[in-house]
């Protein structure tokens, strides 16, 4: 089962949207929604079986707002390099790495808070 991250963005007018990726495929979507759609229609059946668990994206005690601005700064450098088909300097590198990491831990706690709860 692969992995799908969906990211909110924005475009250079402020225009929030949101790309959806699973490996080397991804779409972008007015809605978190439609870039889900659009990125399930590129894998076939083996490559996309999911459980879906949807997050707000706002701050909580698992990921908190300091955490969530300087990703969201680092994702943007990170895709202008990635445009110009350059890297980000390591430090950066290492911090967006680091950052990601935290995330993906803040979300496993906050599921298994969740499932405590009995939500599942």
């Amino acid at each position: 089962m692969n992995t799908v991250a969906i990211l909110p963005i924005s475009d250079a007018n402020g225009e929030k949207s949101y790309r959806a990726i699973a490996g080397d495929k991804h779409s972008v979507g007015k809605t978190a929604g439609q870039a889900l759609d659009a990125l399930t229609a590129q894998l076939d059946e083996i490559e996309f079986s999911a459980l879906l668990i949807i997050q707000s994206f706002r701050s909580d005690s698992f990921f908190n707002a300091e955490q969530q601005e300087r990703l969201s700064e680092l994702m943007n450098l990170w895709r202008l390099a990635r445009d110009q088909q350059q890297q980000l300097p390591p430090e950066q590198q290492a911090e967006l790495d680091r950052l990601v990491e935290a995330e993906l831990r803040a979300a496993t706690a906050r599921t298994a808070a969740w499932m405590q709860q009995g939500n599942l």
